[in-house]
């Protein structure tokens, strides 16, 4: 359950501008300008902060309650890029083959250890998966790698196991999922507080994953219902 207790403004007017700026490519000048065409005089600096706050807790709430359905266990997983304070950090993303968000994170180093945190966490979401597809990156493979050992030390193996495969062609859907991301970020700075960032990706990530149904009540509700139905 959201919080909204203490705010100037109601939650009505804080979730439309939260959803005006995570679903379309504007500003927070553009969301602020628009508030006030709807009569909300809200300074763009105060949606910012709501975004801060609440955009996180948003997926939150939709990952714990509201996914429609279990992802298949055959994911493809790659990393896109982000600017954070004039530098290019990492955007670890994969879905499953039929193109459903599974997990993303940001990370300041592309590495094995980077890419081990992020398999680990999204296995501790979604269970282990029985094949991943990952690019040519050594990094990524030797992070399954890792993982299959772990499984082997745990006398599991190969009865449980991830079978790890490098085939371009199978990556490409990742690769164009990137976009309705890469769509939100590509015109921006940067960002300039690591928490920030994270959170607003959230919100990025919650309204895609909106938008390819995956919210239980998908076929029964609109896109805008299902997102306001999260502070409900």
């Amino acid at each position: 359950m959201l919080n909204f207790s203490g705010r100037w403004y109601s939650k009505e007017i804080i979730m439309q501008a939260l959803r005006l700026y995570l679903s379309y490519s504007l500003s927070y000048r553009d969301v602020e300008e628009i508030m006030s065409e709807r009569g909300a005089a809200v300074d763009h600096s105060t949606i910012q902060r709501w975004v801060e706050r609440y955009a996180k807790d948003l997926e939150t709430v939709f990952r714990h309650n509201y996914r429609k359905r279990k992802v298949y266990v055959s994911w493809r997983m790659d990393e896109t890029y982000v600017k954070h304070k004039g530098k290019w950090v990492y955007l670890y993303r994969a879905i499953d083959k039929d193109g459903d968000t599974l997990e993303f994170m940001v990370s300041d180093k592309r590495d094995e250890a980077a890419a081990t945190k992020f398999f680990k966490k999204a296995i501790g979401e979604h269970g282990l998966p029985e094949k991943v597809t990952v690019d040519k990156s050594g990094a990524n493979e030797a992070a399954l790698i890792y993982l299959n050992c772990l499984l082997f030390l745990l006398g599991v193996w190969p009865h449980l196991s991830i079978d790890i495969r490098q085939m371009k062609f199978l990556n490409n859907r990742i690769e164009q999922d990137h976009r309705n991301i890469k769509r939100r970020t590509n015109p921006m700075l940067g960002f300039k507080s690591w928490d920030s960032m994270e959170s607003t990706i959230a919100g990025y990530e919650l309204v895609n994953m909106l938008r390819k149904g995956q919210h239980i009540n998908a076929e029964n509700m609109t896109i805008y219902e299902q997102f306001y139905g999260l502070a409900a």
